[in-house]
């Protein structure tokens, strides 16, 4: 190797070697000492570019390539954020007050988990499982999860211009969106019959008090039993998942905690929990993420409902943000959410008890009319 190589591979793997550092912190010495041979190897390859490749590397897009590749192979919550993006994230853009409603995460592009109801993105015909490809012309396959949040929100009123794959990759769609403040109940209720059916779209700070208010009034109403629907829900944070959970489950375990280095935290109910009595049945799809998922699984766990439609995302992961010395930084996740018998969610997702097949839509269709998933929600309860 020549001395100028060596310095290259210096200039290079400095950023690496600070990542193992900081992993070293959240990992100790054992994992340093297994991430040493593969530095090894990974000086290899830079030697292997810059002796081979066919015109001078760029050297910093390389770096930044490395370095995302080294967050997407944890997992699709955890990513690199370059310096600029560091910038943007901390100080975040006061007027960007405009949104479409999308919920991501990475597949190889951009991938959206979910729209929220009434929003400009569901309006559209966008749902879980939609590939974005490009947003406003920049491509999606080496942007974070972060950035692209970013790049959709705007000042309202304002479009964004999102080409999107679904089914076929060689036939993409541009699609057109325009940017709103989104607003509305997240929690919203009806009577069918004696069944009691209560949306949550979104788990906000108010959504568990709505949720006790609307399922008391159902019941006043003559609804014998609840079913509670968190389709394409992926918006909210864990504690409101959990809170809700306790309105239905009064005695046992909620949820299991596991952060990284730690025991498990059992999160237990607690005098008081377990207001809402009806019989329920609960209804997920592959929008089901994040807090909705730890809902489900208190309820499935504890017996207090059953579970109907499709598997859920298996999102349940709590990120860690980590300076790098360059001005980078890491998403990391170092801890997650299990199920209360202690099964892993993150990236496993739920299997519903009753699975109820829902046909995929090709881009444009009309959906056919009726409710599989609810029709069979309801089907149960009466049993």
């Amino acid at each position: 190797m020549t001395v100028r190589t060596r310095l290259i591979v210096l200039f290079v793997s400095a950023p690496i070697l600070a990542f193992v550092v900081v992993g070293g912190m959240l990992g100790r010495v054992s994992a340093r000492q297994d991430a040493y041979p593969h530095l090894r190897i990974f000086e290899d390859v830079l030697s292997l570019i810059s002796s081979n490749y066919v015109e001078e590397a760029n050297l910093s897009r390389v770096m930044r390539g490395a370095m995302r590749g080294l967050a997407e192979g944890l997992d699709a919550d955890s990513a690199y954020l370059p310096p600029d993006e560091v910038q943007l994230f901390e100080s975040g853009d006061k007027t960007a007050t405009g949104e479409t409603g999308i919920e991501l995460t990475r597949n190889y592009y951009l991938r959206i988990i979910a729209t929220r109801d009434n929003s400009p993105a569901a309006r559209a015909g966008l749902h879980a499982g939609d590939f974005l490809r490009a947003i406003n012309n920049k491509p999606t396959r080496e942007m974070s999860v972060v950035e692209g949040r970013r790049l959709l929100r705007g000042a309202p009123g304002t479009k964004v211009t999102l080409l999107v794959i679904r089914g076929n990759a060689a036939d993409p769609h541009a699609v057109e969106v325009t940017r709103e403040t989104l607003g509305g109940a997240e929690v919203t209720s009806r009577l069918d019959g004696q069944a009691g059916i209560i949306r949550i779209s979104a788990f906000g700070p108010t959504a568990a008090a709505a949720v006790a208010s609307q399922a008391a009034e159902l019941a006043r109403n003559g609804a014998t039993g609840l079913v509670v629907d968190v389709r394409d829900t992926a918006t909210g944070a864990y504690d409101a998942g959990i809170a809700i959970a306790r309105l239905f489950v009064p005695s046992g375990t909620i949820s299991v905690k596991q952060m990284r280095g730690a025991a498990r935290q059992q999160v237990a109910a607690a005098a008081g929990d377990g207001v809402v009595k009806l019989p329920a049945v609960v209804l997920v799809d592959d929008g089901t993420s994040g807090a909705s998922e730890l809902f489900a699984a208190a309820l499935a766990d504890n017996k207090r409902a059953q579970l109907v439609g499709e598997h859920t995302q298996g999102r349940a992961a709590v990120q860690k943000f980590v300076r790098l010395p360059d001005g980078s930084a890491m998403l990391v996740s170092n801890g997650w959410y299990l199920t209360p018998a202690g099964a892993q969610i993150h990236e496993k997702g739920l299997t519903p008890s009753i699975a109820v097949d829902v046909p995929d839509v090709e881009f444009g269709a009309t959906p056919p009319p009726g409710d599989p998933i609810l029709q069979k929600a309801l089907e149960t309860l009466r049993k």
